[in-house]
């Protein structure tokens, strides 16, 4: 029977297998430093098994709807040398709840607005609170304007 070294590092395909993520997804959290890997002699990827507990960090988090620059920045404040911990998970998970109840705050507030002028089916370019609240744009003076507002 053979022996498996807990220490051995990981193939990307292993890693694709195991975690369920594509390999070109684990290049690609490569390339924004979500995960590191090292090379061997044949220039080969090889990552080291903590990878694994990142790899389903990131996952669970992008499921949440966290833009991976954010994950990226909350991976940076760990230990590159040991795998996520449950304390770590929770100090992560505690952010960005946070962030998710403002974006939920938000988007609450948008569909109330919207909610409001439902049946209108006006548009007015003047008055409507969707299109030109307070008819900001007429302010501008005459030509086409963008409207940049939330």
């Amino acid at each position: 029977m053979t022996q498996i070294n807990v220490h051995k590092e990981l193939t990307v395909g292993q890693v694709a297998a195991r975690s369920g993520v594509a390999v070109t997804a684990l290049h690609f959290y490569e390339s924004k430093g979500l995960i590191k890997s090292n090379r061997n002699q044949g220039n080969q990827r090889r990552y080291p098994r903590e990878v694994l507990r990142r790899v389903a960090l990131i996952k669970v988090a992008q499921g949440l709807g966290i833009p991976l620059a954010e994950i990226g920045s909350a991976l940076k404040t760990l230990p590159d040398d040991r795998a996520p911990t449950a304390n770590d998970w929770k100090i992560l998970s505690a952010q960005w709840s946070r962030e998710l109840d403002q974006r939920i705050n938000h988007l609450m507030a948008l569909r109330d607005r919207l909610n409001g002028c439902i049946g209108c089916g006006c548009l007015s370019m003047e008055g409507c609170p969707l299109r030109n609240q307070g008819d900001v744009l007429g302010k501008r003076g005459p030509g086409a304007h963008l409207l940049d507002t939330p």
